[in-house]
């Protein structure tokens, strides 16, 4: 919400400076966004007033205008612009001013003719961002006035309003709370004369949402331009200025904190009814939007037709405009839960929903009604009639009264507050202290506990007046500790490994990526029940989604590594219902290019093996499983526990994603780890030399390798302590190796804790060691 200081300064006496005045409310839990500078003071720029205006004699869009600005002889400016008239006054930048962006006005020639001076745009003065012509101004503003007696320099607030403070959406409203605050006396705007209680029901209100309804009719308006102080004050605050009546309406909804609304009485069929939209009724809106309504949605209707969505926006047929000579001014208060249904349903915001679905105060209806009447009486004319509604049986309960303890507030702050200065506090936020407690008042229907009045007193007393104290205890690490350690040690193992961490959304279409790749059924998906847009309908039952959606947008960003990971929650409707994954994703070279070692080789299915062998430890095995929506597939198991699916796509998949190398990928269920899989394990250095010993063999092709590291390992000789594999050869042809048989070579390690080992006990070993392959493995060596 935007807030004119100048208007604020009506009402109440402000901090010095702006910067105080930001700070008071900051502190009061009112933020304010930014600070506007507005208004025009730029010497030499006068009123002006177009006296004549013919076509320049050497230019096709150029005119001579004649203009008096209030010295007593006329001036001849050369104008471009075409959207003004004989009569009209506009800014008149005299020879000397100096425009915003340093442009020096001074007496030349155009085309032959001479000009002295500039007529100006809201764009040349700095007023508007944008602007298509001279800037028209008000029919009262006074010739040779300079500029800043229209525009006057003023500063504009942007507040963020939380929702539950309603009443600080007027001026009257902050003027009361920054009154509270510095603790001056706030002088709200209202009606001259009494507010008249409605007297008559002849309004028919069938809707249930509706405690309170009241109209209003004025006859014999003239509807016109509004004038030069209250268009200025709507533009200030960034409404634009309608006609009279409209923009009344609007001004008293900004001062005030009601949303009204004016309807053209002659346009009306019958009295006015607010009741609930029938089954296949449309509205064309003042927006210029046609909105189907739906028939749990509440609109004011006439005997034919609908005129207005309740509380949200009124309609074209029902609009006043310059032939308007009799009005309604609608006066309610509705459900704030209604509104802000239909608002969202309809997907159409105004500024009075904006109001309405935070609530209204309804002791504030006959109120804003009153002073809406006299503000048109006195600049459209016209006779009121009494003002007509009457409460509902949906009447809002009336706020019961709130005991305070001092001592509670003494134990919530931290410290002693006096008596006398708590009912001062809460007394200058309009509070009323009864018997039986403190009373709210109806503009504050937040206050319902005893702990929203210490917090009004927090508010004045200052968080800066609560003395430190500094207060420990051990706490046990409990399991949420735990989960969120070893979540970070993997996200430092990873990014080890050269990946980088990605964070995708949590909601995902209805068919996301990767579905077939983990099998999760789609009974298990958990939809969202009212899902804002058309790909974000079920939260994510995996983490590949939302990586292949990040691989894919960095492939067409031309990235030739693309090498990510990500931890998150995922859901099912499978107890338990949310799940903590880790989702790997590989494609492209293993390192980037450099004249050392040229292209790289693209990661394949074994360098994820390996990425998740170090990172989840030694004890990760992998085992094929056969899935058709893979071109690789592999059951990643940790200590002989299945804990994930590590896998490579089909390449037309990987191309569908942009890519020109395999795209390989793992997910891995972090609940399914081991206790203790991937903590880490320190062990003391070796003191005693390593001795190695190389064993070269002719394997089957299908002999996998992992069976003859187990044949090493499993002999239990206690000299052995690694097995590296560092070389393999086939020969497709048979020349050298037959065809079915391929040359394995390794690295067998052998060491004592005890002492330093003699060549012929390592040769006993490493004997004793291809022996056992030889009995156990359908394998030759090669000696």
């Amino acid at each position: 919400m935007k807030i004119s200081l100048n208007w604020l300064r009506e009402l109440v006496e402000l901090p010095p400076t702006v910067p105080e005045l930001v700070e008071l409310l900051t502190l009061a839990g009112v933020e304010v966004e930014r600070v506007e500078t507005r208004g025009c003071a730029i010497p030499n720029v006068v009123v002006a007033q177009i006296r004549e205006s013919v076509q320049h004699p050497n230019a096709d869009r150029l005119s001579v205008c004649h203009v008096d600005d209030g010295s007593g002889a006329p001036r001849q400016i050369v104008c471009g612009a075409k959207n003004y008239k004989v009569g009209d006054k506009v800014p008149l930048a005299l020879p000397g001013a100096v425009l915003p962006g340093d442009f020096k006005i001074k007496v030349g020639k155009l085309r032959g003719v001479e000009s002295q001076g500039m007529l100006c745009s809201a764009k040349e003065l700095r007023l508007a961002d944008d602007a298509e012509g001279l800037l028209i101004l008000p029919a009262d503003a006074q010739i040779g006035a300079p500029i800043a007696d229209v525009f006057p320099a003023d500063n504009i607030l942007d507040l963020e309003i939380t929702p539950n403070r309603a009443d600080l959406l007027s001026v009257n409203g902050l003027a009361r709370e920054v009154g509270a605050l510095t603790g001056k006396t706030a002088r709200l705007a209202g009606p001259r004369s009494a507010a008249q209680s409605p007297v008559a029901q002849t309004l028919e209100v069938t809707a249930p949402d509706c405690p309170l309804y009241t109209a209003r009719k004025v006859s014999g308006v003239k509807v016109a331009s509004s004038p030069a102080w209250l268009s200025r004050r709507l533009e200030q605050v960034g409404l634009r200025s309608i006609n009279n009546v409209v923009d009344v309406m609007n001004y008293v909804m900004l001062e005030m904190g009601e949303p009204l609304h004016a309807f053209d009485a002659a346009r009306l069929d019958g009295a006015l009814n607010v009741r609930l939209a029938r089954e296949g009724e449309e509205l064309l809106a003042l927006d210029g939007g046609s909105y189907k309504l739906a028939p749990d949605q509440m609109v004011i209707a006439d005997a034919s037709r609908v005129l207005a969505v309740a509380g949200v926006m009124g309609g074209e047929g029902s609009a006043v405009n310059e032939a308007t000579e009799e009005i309604w001014i609608e006066a309610a208060y509705f459900l704030p839960q209604s509104i802000r249904r239909t608002s969202r349903q309809l997907g159409l915001a105004s500024d009075s929903s904006y109001r309405f679905e935070r609530g209204v105060d309804p002791a504030l209806i006959p109120f804003a009604s009153q002073r809406a009447t006299e503000l048109i009486l006195e600049i459209a004319g016209g006779e009121a009639a009494e003002i007509q509604g009457a409460w509902t049986s949906a009447r809002r309960p009336e706020s019961k009264p709130l005991s305070l303890r001092a001592s509670r507030v003494a134990a919530v702050l931290g410290v002693a507050v006096a008596e006398a200065r708590i009912d001062s506090i809460l007394t200058g936020f309009g509070l009323t202290k009864t018997e039986a407690g403190w009373q709210p008042p109806s503009f504050r229907p937040d206050l319902t506990r005893e702990i929203d009045l210490i917090e009004e007193v927090a508010r004045i007393v200052g968080m800066e007046a609560i003395p430190p104290r500094v207060q420990a205890r051990f706490a046990a690490a409990s399991a949420t500790d735990r989960s969120y350690d070893r979540a970070m040690e993997l996200r430092r193992a990873l990014v080890a490994q050269g990946l980088h961490e990605a964070r995708s959304l949590t909601l995902v279409p209805a068919e996301p990526a990767g579905l077939a790749f983990t099998q999760t059924s789609r009974e298990s998906l958990v939809r969202v029940r009212n899902p804002m847009l058309d790909d974000q309908v079920v939260l994510r039952p995996h983490l590949l989604h939302g990586l292949l959606g990040a691989l894919r947008a960095n492939v067409r960003h031309g990235a030739k590594c693309v090498r990510l990971f990500e931890i998150g929650r995922v859901f099912s409707k499978e107890q338990p219902e949310e799940f903590t994954h880790l989702a790997v994703v590989l494609c492209g070279a293993n390192r980037e290019r450099s004249w050392r070692c040229g292209e790289g080789n693209a990661a394949d299915l074994l360098d994820l093996k390996g990425v998740l062998a170090a990172v989840l430890g030694s004890d990760t095995t992998f085992e094929p499983e056969p899935n058709p929506a893979l071109a690789l597939s592999l059951l990643v198991k940790v200590d002989g526990a299945p804990v994930g699916l590590a896998g490579q796509l089909w390449p037309a998949e990987a191309r569908a994603l942009d890519a020109s190398a395999p795209v390989v990928f793992a997910e891995i269920d972090l609940g399914a780890l081991p206790a203790d899989a991937a903590s880490r394990r320190f062990r003391e250095l070796p003191r005693f030399p390593a001795v190695t010993r190389d064993i070269a063999l002719l394997a089957p092709l299908g002999l996998a390798h992992d069976r003859i590291v187990a044949a090493l390992t499993s002999s239990q000789e206690p000299l052995l302590v690694g097995v590296e594999l560092f070389d393999v050869f086939t020969d497709p042809a048979g020349a050298k190796i037959p065809a079915d048989k391929r040359s394995l070579a390794y690295s067998l390690t052998y060491r004592s804790a005890e002492r330093t080992l003699t060549t012929d006990e390592v040769n006993a070993a490493h004997a004793k060691l291809k022996d056992r392959l030889k009995a156990t493995l359908a394998v030759t060596l090669r000696e």
